[in-house]
């Protein structure tokens, strides 16, 4: 019983911290200043390597409800779809790697596929979603995959996996520190 609340209590701190570092971290990407980086993902990304895939579906679907009603209002349910859709796929597919091989190199790889996976994802959800959201024709956002889309996603992504990766081990101590048993 121990154990399952702590995972909860954690699963429910990273889902804050990804809350959080959405509300107060907003880098516009240049070429198309209507996007912006954010570090959100970082804490799912956590959370899934410590837990696994299911966690991190779990931690995805409560952040983006909680991101899409509060701090990202203004996308609303297309926000929050796009937001399941894309770091779901990252979680699912790196979070399933990373389970396998359990060591630096699955972790590398398994944020290469993630990242990979989500820009694709992206895609998809930019040629579906972007029109009807932002009141466009198809081919404005066909014209925008180049220049724009892909690069933005590679580059987000991208940026969120390395810390991941930088950050995973010390941060994964630090939580299974505070989760061990104490001596009375």
């Amino acid at each position: 019983m121990k154990t399952t609340t702590r995972k909860l209590t954690t699963l429910a701190m990273l889902a804050a911290l990804s809350v959080i570092l959405v509300a107060l971290v907003h880098i516009p990407f240049p070429p198309a200043p209507f996007l912006e980086y954010d570090p959100a993902d970082v804490p799912i990304f956590i959370g899934t390597f410590l837990y696994g895939p299911a966690a991190g579906l779990g931690l995805t679907l409560v952040a983006s409800v909680i991101q899409g009603t509060t701090v990202s209002a203004g996308s609303g349910i297309i926000g929050i779809i796009m937001h399941l859709l894309s770091t779901g796929t990252f979680v699912v597919l790196s979070g399933s790697i990373y389970r396998k091989y359990h060591n630096r190199a699955g972790a590398a790889a398994a944020l290469v596929v993630g990242v990979l996976a989500m820009t694709l994802v992206m895609v998809g959800c930019n040629l579906v979603f972007t029109p009807i959201f932002m009141g466009q024709p198809v081919q404005k956002v066909i014209n925008m995959l180049v220049p724009v889309i892909i690069p933005f996603n590679l580059m987000k992504a991208g940026i969120n996996g390395l810390v991941t990766y930088l950050v995973y081990k010390p941060i994964g101590r630090l939580l299974r520190a505070e989760h061990a048993p104490q001596a009375a």
